[in-house]
């Protein structure tokens, strides 16, 4: 089995924020011509599923393959250092994402059930591409030559690493709405808790992937199409649920 099954290329990432938004300022504009929405529950999700619905969409599954391709021949020195590299600007990305999302909802006046919608969304669309891209031939693309150069780390600690590999566009959605649901400041370090440990954890993935992915490469087949099919239905599931805080189901 080849591990370019798993390498396939994703949009550039900042074409995936400009769709975000898009979306977002959409969403807001209609709310503010429906009028003001029911706000929903601050307790929505708990804990635990906080944690297995950020671990889906920022956690390390699809990370495995990208690495992989890039440190291929590479030395130690270079996987350890593009590794922390890219854990640095994913959670400095998210951090910040979480810090502009909050004070977009204030500004723009879009409510939660929009951007959940948003989020809903864009998850669906992006997995059911993923999902369906599972039943094509895959290609094997070489790494570019030079690619190991030392100088080249941040670059490609940056893309495709921290985007769009690591920080989706839904991934970011979903922590604005985590964060905004949360109604004090502990539980607001609570879900900050979360995406540190699955950042922590990307970065051990990234650091054992040489080791680990001959073993993975039967598990990714069968854990590729079972979680594309499970983000299909998350998706869907968010999109119900906004649609019915919003009175239109």
């Amino acid at each position: 089995m080849n591990i370019a099954a798993f390498t396939r290329h994703a949009p550039h990432w900042p074409q995936s924020l400009i769709v975000v938004l898009v979306t977002v300022s959409v969403a807001g504009l209609a709310a503010a011509a429906e009028g003001a929405t029911p706000a929903p529950p601050t307790r929505q999700f708990s804990l635990p599923q906080v944690f297995a619905l950020l671990f889906l969409m920022l956690g390390p599954f699809k990370i495995v393959g990208p690495f992989w391709k890039i440190t291929q021949g590479a030395d130690p020195a270079f996987v350890r250092r593009l590794a922390l590299l890219a854990t640095a600007f994913s959670s400095i990305a998210l951090l910040l994402a979480a810090f502009i999302g909050e004070r977009a909802l204030d500004n723009f006046g879009v409510s939660l059930p929009m951007l959940a919608l948003a989020g809903g969304i864009i998850l669906f669309l992006n997995a059911l591409q993923t999902t369906l891209q599972q039943f094509s031939v895959p290609t094997a693309e070489p790494a570019p030559a030079g690619s190991h150069a030392p100088q080249a780390i941040p670059r490609l600690a940056l893309s495709p690493l921290a985007f769009p590999t690591i920080v989706t566009p839904y991934g970011i959605a979903a922590l604005v709405v985590f964060l905004a649901l949360s109604p004090d400041v502990a539980d607001r370090l609570q879900v900050a808790g979360v995406v540190l440990a699955i950042m922590l954890l990307n970065l051990a993935v990234m650091l054992l992937t040489r080791h680990i992915v001959r073993v993975l490469l039967v598990v990714l087949t069968i854990l590729g199409a079972v979680l594309g099919v499970v983000q299909v239905a998350l998706g869907l599931q968010i999109m119900f649920k906004a649609l019915t805080t919003l009175g239109v189901l």
